[in-house]
């Protein structure tokens, strides 16, 4: 689950990047690199919510609310522009990663940024622009696959189990390893409360 790709389907997500390429003014390879940094980075600060039952069931509201996976239909329009954010939050891409990544938003724009190439400015748009995409990819699994809010808990775990073994899971360290202890669970666990309630 590291590219657009995987997310989207090889078509559209080799669209999906030729599109972040012209919103961002930068290279295709720059950007693939990034996007395969951030949305691991994503993914995990969503398994650790969902690592507890109080997140996990805030984590489910906030999907049956705004992310019912409809923006996958409709990527060029919303990577072009074509899609208004809403009301209920489906494209509130600063929102979402508020929730995600809570303080650690700057620190994680600064290590994609010197791994990849991408200035900071443009790595946090990135980051703004992949968030709803990722929440509604999340909001599709839990339709095909019938998940309640354990369900989800589950299938985010699954996906955290396959980032820490994978070599991205060495940068994720470096991100949300707060003490310093080899492990970035403890630390996103900690700032995982409570945020699909604020």
């Amino acid at each position: 689950m590291f590219s657009l790709q995987d997310l989207l389907g090889q078509e559209q997500g080799n669209q999906a990047v030729e599109q972040l390429s012209q919103n961002l003014g930068a290279n295709h390879s720059a950007v693939t690199s990034a996007v395969q940094m951030a949305l691991p980075m994503i993914l995990s600060g969503l398994a650790r919510n969902a690592a507890n039952p109080q997140g996990a069931e805030q984590l489910n509201q906030a999907i049956e609310k705004d992310h019912d996976g409809s923006l996958l239909d409709n990527i060029a329009g919303y990577l072009g522009g074509g899609v208004e954010p809403q009301a209920s939050g489906q494209t509130n891409g600063a929102g979402i990663l508020g929730h995600i990544l809570g303080d650690r938003q700057t620190q994680a724009a600064q290590a994609v940024s010197q791994n990849s190439g991408l200035d900071i400015g443009q790595v946090s748009q990135l980051l703004i622009t992949l968030a709803p995409i990722v929440m509604s990819y999340l909001g599709r699994q839990k339709q095909s696959q019938n998940l309640d809010s354990g369900g989800l808990s589950s299938w985010l775990g699954g996906q955290q189990e396959q980032i820490e073994q994978a070599p991205q899971g060495g940068f994720l360290s470096s991100i949300f390893d707060r003490d310093h202890d080899g492990s970035v669970m403890d630390d996103l666990a900690s700032m995982a409360m409570n945020q699909f309630n604020k």
